[in-house]
């Protein structure tokens, strides 16, 4: 029987991903934050951002985001394995993540940049359990809401955002995780 050994659990997850072009073939934002991310090496506030403005231009900010480097360290090489993440820089940042039965709330200060996202309009809560893929390569168990509505500002600046009907995780691009679980 093989054992789990690399896996991270959350409370308190925000997960957007979305495109600010409709000609784009990729997104071009991606946000998923966690309030409290539990791993084997510690637990902190983390997540991940991509945000490329110019698509000529490498992105402006990219990584693993962390208030705590070891925590941010462990996602590359052990839940993003053999994906275009594995390599992702660690970023220290702040978050904050609010949730409420009507809204959710997350802030991101990281580089030089604030990103906010607020969501609302939110489905039912419904479980997921989504086996491993190309992309992502490993187990999804947790709790989702569906989030119809969504404002992202990015410094103060309100984006026109697109989101995509499915996001990196095989699941809805715009969601709200209450808790969940990534194994491998």
């Amino acid at each position: 029987m093989n054992n789990v050994t690399k896996w991270m659990s959350w409370e308190g997850g925000i997960d957007l991903v979305a495109l600010t072009a409709p000609d784009l073939q990729m997104p071009n934002l991606i946000i998923h934050l966690g309030r409290m991310v539990n791993t084997p090496v510690g637990n902190a506030a983390s997540g991940m951002i991509l945000w490329q403005p110019d698509l000529t231009a490498p992105p402006a900010v990219m990584g693993f985001v962390s208030n705590n480097e070891t925590v941010g360290k462990y996602f590359g090489p052990n839940i993003f394995a053999d994906t275009p993440f594995e390599m992702a820089s660690v970023l220290t940042a702040f978050i904050k993540v609010e949730i409420t039965p009507t809204c959710a709330y997350s802030t991101c200060v990281v580089n030089g940049y604030t990103f906010e996202v607020e969501m609302s309009d939110f489905s039912e809560p419904y479980l997921i359990n989504r086996q491993p893929s190309a992309m992502p390569p490993f187990y999804q168990q947790g709790v989702e809401i569906h989030a119809k509505k969504v404002l992202v500002k990015i410094d103060g600046k309100i984006i026109d955002v697109i989101i995509p009907p499915v996001g990196i995780t095989g699941g809805l691009a715009s969601v709200v995780s209450p808790n969940g679980v990534y194994a491998r």
